[in-house]
């Protein structure tokens, strides 16, 4: 039986640098890291050893590489090395175009699906055995190459499910930290269910607009006036 994972000691966001790139899909791994450092008071260094802007929060490191997306292993196989931590130790973040905008995955390891910059670390650390949480950004519609999709900005109308998965994901590494990685699985990586279809009240019926009817189905005359004891003739 496996025991709990470590906690990271490494977080690395991915994303391409520069203002070019700046706010598009590819970046979000460097959106949260932002956000996680703005919320701890801390700030990012360049380090040209390294490649890598760098931010040291107590016992653990931010980090992301600068070296554009394809060889974003180099600077975490360099930091991991000089800091002496374990590719379990290493929690890597990045955009997802097979999840749905707005869905988070966390993993403990496996393969790259696909992507590039997860491709790097895995061959610069010498195994996919560390764990990585994805953040989902959609697939254009209609198919065809996503390039231009995922190095795109996101639109006005995703910017509120795209606040929402960072908050999600924000939530999900305080998580990972503090109880561990399977927890954080437990929590986030499940599919949100559909909202039940409401349905219809029932309409009362309309009042009918034929006249009331007797039981047997005949029809209640109408009433003639009824003589009163004035009208009657006096006896003689």
């Amino acid at each position: 039986m496996e025991g709990p994972s470590p906690t990271p000691r490494l977080l690395v966001g991915l994303g391409n640098p520069g203002s070019r790139y700046a706010d598009t899909r590819h970046n979000v791994g460097f959106m949260l890291l932002d956000r996680i450092a703005a919320g701890r008071g801390l700030r990012f260094d360049s380090e040209k050893r390294w490649r890598a802007d760098i931010a040291k929060d107590g016992d653990r490191y931010l980090l992301k590489p600068q070296t554009y997306m394809n060889d974003s292993g180099v600077a975490v196989g360099r930091v991991a090395a000089f800091y002496k931590i374990e590719p379990a130790e290493v929690l890597v973040i990045y955009d997802d175009m097979d999840l749905p905008l707005g869905r988070l995955r966390l993993r403990p390891g496996g393969s790259a699906g696909g992507h590039n910059g997860v491709r790097s670390i895995i061959a610069h650390l010498g195994t996919d055995a560390f764990p990585r949480l994805r953040i989902g950004i959609g697939k254009r519609g209609g198919g065809g190459a996503q390039t231009g999709h995922v190095l795109g900005k996101f639109r006005e109308e995703e910017r509120s499910e795209l606040e929402n998965s960072l908050k999600n994901a924000l939530l999900a590494t305080a998580q990972i930290a503090t109880e561990g990685l399977s927890a954080a699985m437990n929590r986030f990586n499940q599919t949100p269910k559909a909202p039940k279809p409401k349905r219809p009240k029932a309409k009362p019926d309309p009042a009918p607009d034929h006249p009331e009817a007797t039981p047997g189905g005949a029809q209640t005359p109408p009433q003639a006036d009824q003589p009163t004891s004035d009208s009657l003739p006096a006896n003689e």
